[in-house]
């Protein structure tokens, strides 16, 4: 074959090599190239035609002889491969040599499995002398199969594509989807993704018994309906066992007969819960699966089982969230004299932990409240409730807002201390953002106190913004107090605005806030709307109007520090409960003002007063003193002549309590009022 090979150009005259002679060496290395090399050469002249053939490619089995002499594209396409003539004619016209140009073929050897060629092309060049241009005479191909190689790299890419797209959203059904979109068509013809009933249902997938199968429903499918044999693919919803993937399903990826074809068989499981199965299908001429495929296949069905397995908690623990989330509002009959309400929640599914409250307080008052836990999730929420509950609590102490925050603050350290996180080092550790706002409509006072950034803004009546009603605090569960706090004396139909603070991408603009709590005439509804489409989702919101308890609703007397002054304080108490007509026992009302005024001059300071308040489903009394002692709930012995004051008004009244301020204390008592005239206990 090679008698007619001149010599290496460059090479005439050369003696010798390493002691060989340069001609012999030059056979030697042709010898190599096209006898001994695993790499294809192919040799074509001017005209494009195969002068010369070797490698393993074709002349190992016989198929040389076919491609001879004829053109190249034409020679190759019997065989299956397609030659791209223009670009042999570019690198014949001194064009740059192809290098790594992949083809595909199917050589006779090898008919059912397609094969993938690396072809590169250089041109060969008739020498010249002086250094003269020389013209291609033809050109020389190597070619190297790189089948394997290629599908090494196809696996790794559907492996790296599964783990960036299948998972994204969360959700088990678009899931199912994503795993049929990464598979078709490159690697499969068809596939049938298919989720048991439980799964689907949004139950936590059930522990595999081998003796056992559960009910599969199909849930994704893809490709073409006649992928491999003449069955149709299922439609979602159907049922597919026994069928699709056999009387059992196994315990790891298998090939399987169905119905003429053979399917690619996965279970859908993590840690030895069963969620569902994978049959994967080819059409038929198409390469069928190997080894190296099953092994590709485990790597993605284990992916989209984690995944699967995250959709569904993140689904169960969407539905706690939205249930824990959604509180029953509290009723605004018994805060309408203090102030006009609006409230609103943007639901995200999030798990924001945020929440309001309304809470009515003695003396007429309402304490307005907003939070939110800071890292969303399931154990935020929790936190959330548990706050919210001791907010509640709290409140019924009387205590001053900055004095409520701190006590919460304690309550959130246990919460700390009780998940697990008592060494304080700890980043998920519970803390929350709180205002609290106490508005008592009798003196338009207004005390604020917070913890944790939060929207606190008022707008009065006549148009004018305070966005600086309190400083910012550190959260609770961190830092801890003092936390900031401050007082305000607001006009009658200033408008207040409370909202849980902004994680991401801040709250609205101040202007913009302006311009939704603006015209004054407008009720707190609109406004609320307004301000709400500004606000994040899973963020709460409140907006009240304050108003002033009509001085008809109040009597109040200025009292001597004289016990004589009891006997006509609690007359004039029982003639204004009658001018009122309200449904309460006079008899009742002198006892608690008799007791609580004897108890106040015996035991506290001046200045005293006395003050009734008249609301729609209590009537308030209230003693003032100028002493800070606590009076206390004593059983006096029955030889005793006093000392029954208090116990007296908690069996007479339906609540009583203390009422601490700078200047001495408040003992109040409430008496329920009843429409029919029978209002308070029994004197008896």
């Amino acid at each position: 074959m090679f008698e007619d090979i001149p010599p290496l150009p460059g090479t005439e005259g050369a003696a010798s090599l390493g002691g060989v002679a340069v001609s012999a060496l030059d056979h030697a290395v042709l010898d190599a190239v096209f006898r001994q090399s695993s790499v294809g050469v192919h040799v074509l002249d001017r005209e494009l035609r195969v002068i010369r053939v070797t490698g393993p490619a074709l002349a190992t089995r016989g198929a040389s002889e076919e491609v001879l002499g004829r053109p190249a594209v034409e020679a190759y396409r019997r065989l299956g491969v397609d030659v791209k003539q223009h670009v042999l004619r570019d690198v014949l016209d001194g064009g740059p040599p192809a290098r790594d140009v992949l083809v595909r073929g199917r050589p006779e050897g090898d008919a059912d499995r397609e094969h993938v060629y690396s072809v590169s092309v250089h041109p060969l060049y008739d020498p010249a002398p002086d250094g003269a241009d020389r013209p291609a005479i033809g050109l020389v191909a190597t070619v190297t199969d790189v089948t394997d190689r290629v599908l090494a790299e196809q696996r790794l890419a559907l492996l790296y594509e599964a783990r960036e797209r299948i998972g994204r959203t969360l959700d088990v059904e678009r899931t199912a989807r994503e795993l049929v979109e990464v598979t078709t068509p490159g690697f499969a013809g068809s596939v049938v993704v298919a989720l048991t009933d439980a799964v689907l249902r949004g139950k936590p997938p059930e522990l595999r018994r081998p003796d056992e199968t559960p009910l599969l429903r199909c849930t994704a499918v893809g490709g073409s309906g006649q992928a491999d044999g003449d069955a149709p693919l299922p439609e979602p919803g159907a049922v597919l066992l026994p069928g699709l993937f056999g009387e059992r399903l196994p315990d790891g990826p298998e090939l399987r007969r169905w119905d003429g074809g053979v399917r690619l068989v996965a279970p859908l499981a993590v840690r030895g819960q069963l969620l569902g199965a994978v049959a994967f299908g080819r059409p038929p001429g198409a390469d069928p699966y190997t080894e190296d495929d099953l092994a590709v296949v485990e790597g993605v069905t284990a992916h989209t089982a984690t995944c699967l397995e995250n959709a569904l908690r993140f689904t169960r623990e969407h539905i706690v969230m939205t249930a824990l989330q959604s509180w029953p509002l509290r009723p605004d009959g018994e805060t309408r004299h203090a102030v006009e309400l609006a409230q609103r929640h943007r639901p995200g599914g999030t798990g924001a932990g945020s929440w309001f409250d309304v809470i009515a307080l003695p003396g007429a008052r309402v304490a307005l409240v907003v939070g939110q836990v800071e890292r969303p999730g399931l154990s935020a929420v929790a936190t959330m409730g548990r706050l919210r509950t001791a907010v509640y609590s709290l409140t019924t102490l009387d205590l001053a807002p900055h004095e409520l925050l701190a006590r919460l603050h304690a309550v959130t350290l246990r919460l700390a201390r009780e998940q697990g996180h008592g060494d304080g080092n700890g980043a998920d550790e519970p803390a929350a953002s709180c205002t609290v706002a106490v508005h008592d409509p009798l003196t338009g006072r207004l005390d604020l106190a917070r913890a944790g950034t939060s929207l606190c803004v008022a707008v009065r009546p006549d148009g004018s913004l305070d966005a600086d009603l309190v400083d910012e605090g550190p959260l609770l569960g961190e830092d801890g107090p003092p936390f900031a706090c401050s007082s305000h004396l607001l006009p009658e139909g200033t408008t207040l605005c409370l909202a849980s603070s902004a994680r991401a991408g801040g709250g609205p603009s101040r202007a913009r806030v302006a311009q939704a709590l603006a015209a004054p005439d407008r009720g707190p509804h609109p406004m609320a709307d307004d301000l709400a489409a500004l606000l994040a989702p899973e963020r709460v919101l409140l907006v009240a109007r304050t108003l002033r308890l009509p001085a008809s609703d109040v009597a109040e007397w200025e009292l001597p520090g004289e016990l004589s002054a009891v006997a006509p304080t609690r007359h004039a108490a029982e003639e204004r409960v009658r001018e009122w007509g309200l449904g309460v026992d006079p008899l009742t009302v002198e006892l608690v003002v008799s007791e609580l005024v004897t108890n106040a001059v015996r035991h506290g300071a001046p200045p005293y007063a006395l003050r009734l308040l008249r609301g729609g489903s209590a009537l308030t009394v209230e003693v003032r003193d100028g002493a800070a002692a606590a009076p206390n709930l004593r059983h006096a012995k029955a030889g005793d002549e006093g000392g029954r004051g208090l116990h007296i008004c908690a069996m007479l009244a339906d609540a009583w309590g203390v009422r601490y301020e700078e200047d001495g204390k408040t003992v109040w008592a409430e008496i329920a009022l009843d429409a029919e005239g029978g209002g308070g206990r029994a004197a008896g």
